[in-house]
């Protein structure tokens, strides 16, 4: 089992493990209202961007797979955050039985096409260290990410609720082991 993030790059981009650094770009991406606005709604501590930062980290030695930071190759620059969890969502349909995909990019990178490059390479890692199925959640609004999606194989799969919340679940089937 993979117990520590690998590096990935990119033409553009390095997607590697969380530092402490990370920290103050981090709580400045969490605390943007536009980034939060299809993820939950509500921006975050930094105690809480804290924990998301570590559990981020922290998935590799549990299950194999979680999260990378993603800097821009050629200045180093913090873009966002994105990789596979086990939430544990109390849902139906259970997703704890396939990673669940996510990614937030900070605003100055939007719509120069970092999320589709980072998240297309972190399914290419998928496929081939943990071929199967996968899976994301999508705010109705959020057209941006549902692109991304879609150009990585998401298709929608059904409307869900979360914690009392309608939620969209979008399922790609990738490579079978």
């Amino acid at each position: 089992m993979i117990t520590e993030p690998p590096t990935i790059t990119t033409d553009r981009l390095i997607l590697r493990a969380q530092q402490a650094s990370d920290f103050d770009p981090c709580v400045a991406m969490w605390n943007d209202p536009e980034v939060v606005r299809h993820i939950g709604g509500a921006t975050r501590p930094a105690q809480d961007v804290w924990f998301t930062l570590a559990r981020s980290r922290g998935m590799w030695p549990l299950i194999g797979y979680g999260f990378w930071i993603v800097v821009e190759k050629a200045s180093g620059q913090f873009l966002g955050e994105a990789g596979f969890a086990d939430f544990k969502r109390e849902m139906n349909p259970d997703m704890s039985a396939m990673p669940e995909a996510g990614w937030a990019f900070n605003r100055a990178s939007w719509g120069r096409g970092y999320a589709s490059e980072a998240v297309g390479a972190i399914h290419d890692w998928l496929d081939e260290f943990r071929p199967g199925a996968s899976g994301c959640i999508i705010d109705d609004g959020n057209l941006a990410s549902r692109k991304v999606a879609e150009k990585c194989g998401y298709t929608f799969w059904c409307e869900a609720l979360y914690r009392d919340n309608p939620i969209n679940v979008f399922r790609r089937e990738g490579p079978v082991a």
